[in-house]
């Protein structure tokens, strides 16, 4: 009998772990379906910033025999100091996501140090400070909070902190790395160099049928407004990207868990019962056994 209520007990205790993985997968659902839309929208926002980069550049490119005289696009060779900034989540049961971007950013900066650059880290995220404390290593910068909710305001402050050492030279390449989202079943490592701004990615050599009139005194200022906007919007745009990349991922973490938990109740349910006819056929035999005594 102690055998039987000690399976009874798992049972119950299984079927509460499976109410919970359920629950989590369900609201996990819920709050994508909200960041897939906001990530639309500022998709949109982001490739039209993107265009008029673009084509401030490319008229810059074209007045310039040198090229794009602006600091934010002045690309260094060979960097000797390298920002890494990660976003990692602020909690797990999120299977392989968090991992997968510290990962990369561990490859990175083994990268970067076999060719001598000085490696600074920025981490955003709990569990990626977390990660990096426990191995000892330094981090230049560490924010909680921002990754699970989005803010414009934080994420711009914190990236024109960054952007101003760049422009300080206190660094020479400022890379984003972080978890990004595909479709509800799948995530993709994300890796951009914020700055200087990587000229490979953008159109500088199609032709422009833009009506935008700019004064060549006035493109110097007017590229530097929207390369800090562009870089502000592509850092919020990251962590809207990794928060629906990272409910995407405890959305399916919870569903595997859940339907292991099912399996469970079901092996556990089959052990129950093959229990339960040993103790009424061990009873029967004791019963039949004493009265075949008293004959």
């Amino acid at each position: 009998m102690a055998n039987l209520k000690e399976i009874k007990r798992k049972i119950g205790s299984v079927k509460n772990t499976q109410k919970t993985t359920n629950a989590m997968k369900l609201v996990s659902s819920a709050k994508l379906k909200r960041t897939e839309e906001l990530a639309k929208r500022s998709r949109v926002y982001a490739a039209k910033l993107t265009e008029l980069i673009e084509e401030i550049a490319q008229k810059m490119k074209q007045s310039n025999a040198d090229g794009i005289d602006n600091i934010y696009f002045k690309d260094i060779e060979n960097p000797q100091k390298v920002d890494i900034i990660f976003i990692t989540a602020d909690k797990g049961l999120c299977g392989g996501f968090n991992s997968q971007t510290l990962k990369r950013t561990n490859q990175l900066i083994a990268e970067y140090k076999e060719k001598g650059v000085k490696v600074r880290l920025r981490a955003v995220g709990r569990k990626g400070i977390d990660f990096f404390k426990f191995n000892g290593i330094e981090l230049n910068n560490e924010i909680i909070g921002l990754s699970a909710s989005p803010d414009f305001k934080k994420a711009s402050e914190f990236i024109s902190e960054v952007a101003a050492s760049y422009v300080n030279g206190d660094t020479d390449k400022i890379i984003l790395v972080h978890n990004g989202y595909v479709n509800m079943i799948t995530q993709e490592i994300r890796e951009d160099q914020l700055l200087p701004v990587d000229t490979s990615k953008l159109k500088l050599d199609h032709q422009s049928t833009s009506e935008l009139e700019v004064e060549p005194d006035d493109d110097d200022t007017l590229l530097d407004a929207l390369v800090k906007r562009y870089i502000e919007y592509t850092m919020y745009y990251s962590l809207i990207d990794s928060l629906a990349a990272e409910h995407s991922a405890r959305m399916q973490a919870m569903d595997a868990a859940t339907n292991n938990a099912k399996d469970m109740v079901k092996e556990l349910q089959v052990k129950y019962n093959k229990a339960r006819q040993e103790s009424i056929t061990t009873e029967l035999i004791e019963i039949i056994s004493g009265m075949e005594s008293m004959k």
